[in-house]
């Protein structure tokens, strides 16, 4: 199993451009941005590249925040990661077949459910996971219902 693992990563390889790195040369940040057309740029400690994927490999991805998935029907169009030795922030965008008010009151209701502070207010709901990180979910008015970002903050003191 682990060989078949291996050669579906090789396809997946060849259409990279990496560069190797030094970790030792003090670079401990680490980022990640994926786009809705599949494009995928990242930057590690020991290597920094590109590589295709497929265009709508994150619109279904499995998301959820304590236990709180994605309202039905959204559609994730990116993603990014910028982390580093005292913590990291992930973005996500998406789109949503619903207005934004119904967006909003989705996740204050599902976070409730799982026990999480969360308030509406604006355009956005705010909170901290259960762990302690703060989030905002921006949510406006797109052409087909609504569009939005997710921030997560994760700071390791």
């Amino acid at each position: 199993m682990r060989l078949v693992a291996l050669l579906m990563l090789v396809p997946l390889m060849a259409g990279c451009n990496v560069d190797t790195k030094n970790p030792a040369d003090g670079d401990e940040n680490v980022s990640i941005k994926a786009e809705e057309n599949g494009q995928v740029t990242y930057n590690l400690p020991f290597a920094s590249g590109q590589v295709k994927l497929p265009e709508g490999t994150m619109n279904h991805g499995n998301f959820d925040i304590d236990g709180v998935k994605m309202m039905p029907g959204v559609t994730i169009t990116g993603f990014s990661l910028d982390a580093g030795d005292k913590g990291g922030t992930v973005h996500f965008a998406f789109k949503a077949p619903a207005s934004p008010e119904n967006v909003r009151a989705y996740f204050v209701d599902q976070f409730k459910v799982k026990g999480v502070e969360a308030t509406a207010a604006g355009n956005a709901v705010s909170g901290k996971t259960k762990d302690g990180d703060p989030f905002v979910i921006d949510v406006d008015r797109a052409p087909q219902g609504s569009q939005g970002t997710i921030t997560i903050q994760s700071d390791d003191d």
